[in-house]
């Protein structure tokens, strides 16, 4: 599967100028297999999915969720719940949002201000 430029500015692009999404896709996007995103948007209906996580596990290391505030492909409201589904554990977990922050913002212009908070974190943590 590959994403086409109008649907890449879609999913992760759309917090940004067009130019910067266009040269983004230019730069990240390759054709990749499907199956692993289906398996991942349905491990929750099936007991043995090899997408399935434990998010009770007491044993697992710290976890910071870092959301997008604009991302289109998992929104804010999923990293959410996602973290709520982790809170059931004992282990560490945390949220970060970037509020005007598309999908892109491990890649995009502001990358070192999303790697700076988790840094912040881990050294937060660490201490």
């Amino acid at each position: 599967m590959s994403l086409t430029q109008d649907e890449f500015r879609y999913g992760f692009g759309n917090a940004l100028p067009r130019q910067e999404s266009d040269e983004l896709y230019q730069r990240w996007t390759v054709p990749s297999p499907g199956r692993p995103l289906f398996e991942a948007a349905v491990a929750n209906f099936y007991p043995r999915s090899p997408a399935k996580v434990s998010t009770h596990n007491k044993t697992r290391g710290p976890l910071l969720l870092i959301a997008g505030g604009r991302d289109h492909t998992v929104p804010a409201a999923i990293t959410t719940a996602t973290r709520k589904l982790y809170h059931k554990s004992p282990a560490v977990t945390d949220f970060a949002e970037f509020p005007d922050r598309g999908h892109s913002l491990t890649i995009d212009h502001g990358w070192q201000e999303v790697a700076q908070r988790a840094l912040d974190w881990l050294n937060q943590r660490s201490a």
